[in-house]
């Protein structure tokens, strides 16, 4: 799979424990001597980009929880999950999407999902593989953990969305590698409203009560986009200029590790700024749950954190490596801003370029002005908003039960979700 033919290069000293590592080093190399794959160029320490993020604001809060910060050695054995990727997904892929055809293996899949792999005359052996292992319930998994944790992310209501856009999305535009699938699947074509919409609609149906049982939708959901991503992987890997010396395996499991502490650690330190902090059984319950979706959508169990200062570690290893926003960085960045203008609620012009505002406020909020001008946001003229919001909902959270928290925070998600595919469909229609 790859071509070796450099050798490593001395790597930088080593950082003492507990200190945090702010004089550069240079960029790792890819190979070893032994003609092994380490590391691709993508790993940079520290980052040029986030290592701001733990100097101030509240990632300095976050590792100041932590009895001592990740060593070197400790974040170059995490990068090597930048060349890993699902293995049973792809057997998928290259067993059945590409043998028998998309829309045939699709539906292959969606019957396996609806009636149970025992549905299929002589099912694939890769098939079969998925199912076994998504179908098993692992040892260390806690149901009412689940619960509290999917509650958690149903009394957030409407602000579970603004912080997911405005701090996990557009933070994770901050790292010019994580983005290079989504540019090599063209979603700047394809358009941030479509990405919103499908990142909506996801989340909903995985923190639904009882979402992720056998038969249920969060369940069929994480195997689908689990597919998805297993599909697109092959596909960016036989496009003309996709690197893994560069890059990495595209959507690898470093990355979807990141991704999972997105939704997780990042979701929840957003929250808490916007004044619906969790209670500890809450922490411990979103951690759990995330990574249970993360063992759906294949992503190693023991990759993912089981408490608050595991995530704060695991989430400083891969910030730390990233690279600098570049033009595709500020292009995503910039699509995700406008994106209001796209979609098709609201409908008056006026009401979208107030919504604009109203992210840009919170994106500010979130990952500070510096993060924000590297990727090209300009300031808002709103940007108190977020710290008066924050102080209502906080007022809010202690005069309201928290059953009704959940029930109306999940009316008010259920009513956006359709929104989005509306507009989607809407936007769809308007492309034909």
């Amino acid at each position: 799979m790859y071509s070796i033919n450099r050798l490593v290069v001395q790597l930088a000293h080593r950082q003492s424990p507990g200190r945090l590592p702010y004089q550069r080093h240079p960029v790792f190399t890819y190979f070893r001597t032994n003609n092994q794959p380490m590391l691709p160029e993508r790993f940079v320490y520290p980052s040029p980009g986030f290592s701001r993020y733990w100097k101030e604001g509240a990632g300095k809060k976050m590792i100041a929880k932590l009895d001592r910060v990740p060593t070197l050695q400790e974040i170059e054995e995490e990068g090597k999950l930048y060349l890993q990727y699902d293995l049973i997904g792809h057997k998928v892929i290259t067993e059945v999407y590409e043998t028998q055809g998309f829309h045939r293996a699709n539906a292959l899949i969606d019957q396996a999902l609806n009636h149970g792999i025992q549905s299929i005359e002589s099912p694939p052996p890769a098939v079969v593989e998925l199912f076994a292992e998504a179908e098993k319930i692992p040892d260390w998994l806690n149901p009412q953990l689940l619960k509290t944790g999917s509650e958690y992310c149903r009394r957030a209501g409407s602000f579970a969305f603004v912080v997911l856009r405005n701090y996990c999305l557009m933070g994770g535009y901050e790292s010019s590698a994580i983005n290079k699938p989504l540019i090599y699947t063209q979603a700047l074509k394809k358009g941030a409203a479509k990405r919103m919409a499908e990142t909506v609609e996801f989340w909903v149906h995985v923190t639904g009560p009882n979402a992720l049982q056998r038969n249920q939708i969060g369940f069929k959901s994480a195997l689908k986009v689990r597919l998805m991503h297993a599909y697109s992987r092959a596909a960016i890997q036989k496009t003309p200029g996709w690197s893994n010396e560069l890059w990495g395996a595209p959507i690898n499991q470093g990355d979807m590790v990141a991704t999972n502490l997105g939704f997780s650690i990042v979701f929840m330190e957003g929250l808490k700024r916007v004044g619906l902090s969790p209670t500890n059984n809450e922490i411990k319950g979103l951690l759990h749950l995330w990574k249970y979706i993360g063992y759906l959508l294949g992503i190693p169990h023991n990759c993912l954190p089981d408490t608050e200062n595991e995530a704060i570690a695991a989430l400083y290893k891969w910030t730390i490596t990233q690279s600098a926003a570049d033009e595709d960085t500020r292009a995503l960045a910039h699509a995700l801003m406008l994106e209001p203008m796209t979609a098709s609620f609201p409908q008056p012009l006026w009401q979208k370029k107030i919504l604009i505002k109203l992210h840009l406020a919170y994106s500010h909020y979130f990952l500070g002005d510096h993060a924000c001008q590297t990727m090209g946001l300009p300031k808002t003229s709103i940007g108190y908003y977020p710290h008066i919001a924050g102080f209502m909902n906080g007022l809010i959270e202690l005069i309201t039960p928290h059953r009704v928290s959940v029930f109306i925070g999940r009316k008010s998600q259920e009513r956006i979700k359709t929104l989005f595919l509306r507009s989607h469909e809407h936007n769809l229609h308007r492309v034909v």
